[in-house]
């Protein structure tokens, strides 16, 4: 995308994505900009969870009115982390276009992801009581619900 028009609005995009992979905060920044849009990643606004300066939760919620003020969400990673799955649920409620892609150091390694390749980190399955197949499927059923 060409930069041409210094005032033109650009859509938001929430960039949702493991705390694990925090090093490629800038070629998902990267990679959304390319296609047109602003991302709004929280690794970029206030770092790794501020450096524990304020409470993870206050940065969660943080996040959470980030989720509702952008226009999209778009996953970054083929592993989801528990606060990504809350993202995903509640962008949903507020009917919000949703995006997966894989993740890397590099923007133009990152490419759209199937569903059918997520995986989930240990902490999900813990607090869900739920398999790789049932979280699947929610995400799926999330995702049918918002179209």
């Amino acid at each position: 995308m060409l930069y041409n028009k210094p005032t033109a609005k650009l859509p938001m995009v929430f960039t949702a994505q493991s705390k694990k992979r925090y090093y490629c905060r800038d070629a998902v920044c990267e990679f959304v900009f390319n296609q047109g849009a602003l991302p709004i990643n929280p690794f970029r606004l206030y770092g790794y969870f501020l450096a524990d300066r304020v409470q993870r939760d206050l940065v969660r919620q943080a996040n959470n009115n980030l989720v509702r003020l952008c226009e999209q969400l778009w996953v970054f990673g083929n592993t989801i982390a528990d606060g990504v799955l809350f993202e995903i649920e509640y962008a949903r409620k507020l009917n919000k276009p949703i995006q997966f892609f894989s993740i890397d150091s590099r923007a133009d390694q990152i490419k759209a992801v199937e569903l059918k390749n997520l995986e989930f980190e240990a902490e999900v399955y813990a607090s869900t009581e739920m398999t790789r197949t049932q979280l699947i499927a929610k995400i799926t059923a999330v995702l049918c619900d918002s179209i």
